[in-house]
């Protein structure tokens, strides 16, 4: 009798398990105002209004004058970037935005593709809209939205944006490109009220998304981005075409446990790879004693981001410096050895700078930095850690991202991987460091994801 109950409770317990898992949970959310004060009173406006980047002379004279009253500060003798920026490099670098770096010049740049602001529960979004100027006769242009992350911008996708929505080779995709500020980041309004999360940014980007007219769409994230995407995908499933990210920190549980403790002596066990076993083990080094190393800033955002942000943001040397080593750091560990940090081995000081203006003409650096808290302030145990995802998922491996994540581990939380591409090279701001290789990645995986709902 006892072995019927026991087996018949594992039979159950098996089926409910199984059944749960071919379960699409969908997370839940509600509407929020972000605006100052009370919600007014009426419908919302929908107006959508275009938006240019602009400068003035009043503009870079006060930078000019900050820029030159910043008091140096010497490094240590053979610290290179491992202490934080190098203040010599740091001095190239200023010497460079000073004097040679062309901030109306890039405005310009900017203004290359269309700019829009409109108002999503009470806050003004900023995003840019880029239509593809032809699209194969027979075929139609497929919406994608590309969210940005932290100390990044829009500005990271102008590399990449004419690869899709103008590709050279004429069997590609063709897509219609949209890439919104995250509210508190660049032109975005910041939210005026605590608790703006990335499930917010998630619901508001579905709002603007309906109200650019597209009711099904492809979404690619990095960084913040990645996080945002993801609930959005959880958050209306259906209306998420398919997914496509470069950054996923694992969820802990049984598999990434066993396989942390195990796979170093049985990789194939865990299906690891060569890149798996280089980025994971020693695990106390690579896992724990790296992420120690380069979290500190986290902390500080996730806790009190006012204090620090508020010298961030009267200080453009400070700003620069707070930015600019992540640039150099996060494309590369090895980077902290160099005298430079390798910043221009990966990118142009007009990009870096360009991105670092973004931050100190919108005076942002404080709430970008405020979304850490509000993300990391719920807890680790919040709805949408818990929620698998469902839509079809591409996933780019670029070898130097901050935090390495085995294909296992990343079945965890996206059961339904399409794609799982290990790249030949690349960071953390993939997307402005490999722009081509980035492009190829989701051409490849929104073709396979075209082609099975074709079947």
């Amino acid at each position: 009798m006892l072995t019927e109950v026991l087996v018949a409770l594992l039979v159950g317990g098996l089926l409910y398990f199984l059944v749960q898992r071919s379960r699409t949970q969908v997370l839940r959310t509600e509407d929020g105002w972000w605006g100052a004060g009370a919600p007014p009173d009426g419908g919302e406006d929908i107006t959508i209004r275009p938006f240019t980047v602009s400068t003035s002379a009043e503009e870079l004279e006060d930078l000019y004058r900050r820029i030159d009253q910043t008091r140096p500060v010497p490094s240590l003798e053979d610290s290179h970037f491992t202490y934080g920026f190098n203040s010599q490099c740091l001095h190239t670098v200023l010497s460079y935005w000073r004097n040679g770096f062309d901030w109306r010049r890039q405005v310009d740049r900017l203004n290359q593709y269309p700019h829009f602001k409109t108002n999503i529960e009470g806050i003004d979004i900023h995003y840019l809209h880029v239509k593809p100027k032809a699209v194969p006769e027979g075929s139609t242009a497929l919406p994608l939205i590309m969210v940005h992350g932290w100390p990044g911008s829009f500005y990271e996708f102008y590399g990449l944006i004419p690869l899709l929505t103008e590709p050279s080779d004429p069997s590609h995709l063709v897509f219609e490109v949209v890439c919104p500020s995250i509210p508190g980041y660049g032109f975005s309004e910041a939210p005026h009220k605590k608790g703006f999360d990335s499930v917010c940014a998630a619901h508001i980007f579905h709002k603007l998304m309906k109200r650019l007219g597209f009711q099904q769409f492809y979404a690619h994230g990095g960084d913040w981005g990645w996080l945002v995407t993801t609930n959005m995908a959880q958050l209306e499933p259906r209306s998420v075409r398919g997914l496509h990210v470069n950054f996923a920190p694992p969820n802990p549980g049984l598999p990434m446990t066993l396989s942390i403790m195990l796979g170093r002596h049985f990789p194939k066990l865990f299906g690891f790879t060569d890149l798996d076993m280089e980025r994971l083990f020693p695990c106390m080094e690579k896992l724990v004693v790296e992420s120690i190393k380069e979290s500190g800033y986290m902390h500080i955002q996730a806790t009190k981001p006012d204090t620090v942000g508020r010298g961030l943001n009267d200080s453009p040397v400070g700003l620069a410096a707070y930015i600019l080593e992540k640039f150099s750091t996060w494309t590369s560990r090895d980077f902290r050895d160099l005298e430079d940090g390798g910043l221009t081995r990966k990118f142009s000081l007009d990009d870096l700078l360009t991105n670092v203006m973004i931050y100190w003409t919108s005076g942002c650096i404080v709430s970008s930095m405020r979304f850490y808290k509000e993300n990391f302030g719920k807890g680790l145990n919040v709805p949408h850690s818990k929620i698998p995802v469902d839509v079809p998922t591409g996933f780019a491996c670029f070898p130097n991202e901050l935090m390495h994540t085995p294909k296992l581990w990343l079945k965890q939380k996206y059961r339904n991987l399409v794609t799982f591409t290990p790249m030949a090279r690349g960071g953390h701001f993939a997307a402005m460091e490999e722009p081509q290789l980035m492009a190829e990645d989701i051409q490849n995986f929104t073709k396979t994801v075209e082609k099975h709902r074709a079947v």
